[in-house]
């Protein structure tokens, strides 16, 4: 269904939205005489509001439903965790997942592998229902998800076992410097911590989205080429742009540029290639780009270093006390004791809990910083504001500064057009684009 129609109240909107009496008159921008484009400016207030006008009603609460439900859902994402997890103290569940494991294995190592693999497969079925319905059901529901259950189930099992196996092996590592130092643990668990969040960001691209999508060269040149002039520009050492199959899942568009050491990629996903415009498409590789070019994935993985490290600082102070309080009640001997893993993923997780809207915000500016690089790079303002509105179809496009700083890992589509509309006042004669096909603000099927 077409969000926007061809013609819809933000072209004529975008052009009254320049000074000038005659602004009005034009069927399009770009198409007024070059005298009189300079004669007019254009109002990024007053545009930004004629673009999120443009947006049907229906298709606004449509769209604000689906975001705000998923504020409710970080909340039952919190509680059914918590609620598991005092379970398996309360119940001594997890207790016996520790005897169970001292009996059959000999090495402490091993035993810490065992009950890690019990403990993560039990989270996972006690956690299934709502998975099914926040990853599947919601996802029908909104019409964003394109899979049947049996394909979705069976990306599910690929992911727990991509689960059981990394995280088996990051909780050895860790129980390992539980027991090498009680004391400091914090500090050797937070090194431990930002490595194994590293090396997955590093082999992600290369060996885990493979087993959920194909990547093939994109064939169509009128669409790389553009792309590849900005990554030479730009100094991105790669010499052919991937396209992925991701609409077997979803009508989501997506991209990345991701890698290093000879494993640098561009890929973008088929929906964006369906969905949207050449200009369109610069505007959302430009984007993706400034991540690599400016190294926000080194930046996050600092910003998430401090955050562990003041997390797992939190957590063994309140761990060793709720021991002291409660461990022999719940039968868990000290912070070494893989029966206190549940203990200790309550306490940290309620942390990152509270933590959620400065977690958000540290992702934001990285992503607010990527679309200013992106708008300098592909000097594509509307081409942007377009793209903000199909984003617009599951995130809220105008919310509070509230809601903003809470609950927002990017840029509000309001916030993205606004800065478009600034930077098109700022570096474009009023009303003109650059020469592309992102001449009018049309949106195609979501």
């Amino acid at each position: 269904m077409s969000v926007l129609a061809d013609e819809t109240p933000a072209q004529t909107s975008i052009q009254s939205a320049t000074s000038g009496d005659t602004a009005g008159k034009f069927s399009g921008p770009g198409n007024e005489p070059p005298a009189l484009q300079q004669s007019t400016t254009l109002d990024p207030a007053a545009a930004t509001q004629a673009w999120l006008d443009s947006v049907p009603q229906d298709k606004r609460e449509k769209s604000d439903a689906y975001f705000e439900g998923g504020y409710w859902l970080i909340l039952w994402d919190y509680i059914v965790a918590a609620a598991i997890w005092i379970l398996m103290l309360s119940s001594h569940t997890s207790a016996r997942l520790r005897d169970f494991s001292e009996r059959l294995m000999r090495y402490k190592t091993l035993r810490v592998a065992c009950y890690s693999i019990a403990y993560l497969l039990l989270i996972y079925v006690l956690s299934f229902p709502l998975n099914v319905y926040e990853n599947f059901v919601r996802e029908h529901q909104y019409g964003l998800a394109t899979q049947s259950f049996p394909a979705w189930f069976r990306e599910q099992l690929i992911g727990l076992g991509i689960t059981l196996i990394g995280g088996t092996i990051f909780l050895v590592v860790l129980y390992a410097v539980f027991r090498r130092a009680p004391k400091t643990w914090w500090i050797w668990g937070t090194g431990v911590a930002v490595i194994f969040s590293f090396v997955l960001v590093f082999i992600a691209p290369v060996f885990i989205e493979p087993l959920f999508n194909t990547y093939k060269p994109l064939t169509k040149p009128e669409v790389s080429e553009p792309i590849l002039a900005m990554a030479r520009a730009n100094e991105i050492p790669v010499k052919q742009v991937f396209e992925v199959d991701a609409s077997r899942q979803t009508t989501r568009v997506s991209a990345n540029v991701s890698g290093f050491l000879g494993t640098t990629r561009i890929a973008l996903n088929d929906n964006l290639l369906k969905q949207c415009t050449v200009p369109e498409i610069r505007a959302v590789m430009a984007h993706e780009m400034g991540h690599y070019v400016l190294n926000h994935g080194a930046k996050l993985l600092t910003y998430l270093g401090i955050f562990i490290l003041i997390g797992f600082a939190l957590t063994r102070i309140l761990f060793d006390a709720a021991a002291r309080h409660w461990g022999d009640k719940w039968s868990v001997r000290g912070i070494t004791d893989p029966a206190g893993l549940p203990l200790l993923a309550l306490i940290f997780s309620t942390l990152l809990f509270l933590a959620t809207p400065f977690l958000n915000t540290a992702v934001r500016v990285t992503e607010r910083e990527a679309d200013a690089f992106g708008i300098n790079t592909a000097r594509e303002p509307d081409g942007m504001a377009e793209v903000a509105l199909k984003l617009g179809a599951y995130r809220k496009l105008n919310p509070t500064p509230l809601e903003e700083f809470i609950f927002y890992d990017h840029p509000s589509g309001r916030a993205r057009i606004r800065m478009a509309m600034d930077w098109k006042a700022a570096n474009l004669p009023a009303g003109e684009s650059p020469k592309s096909e992102s001449q009018n603000p049309k949106q195609t099927e979501e």
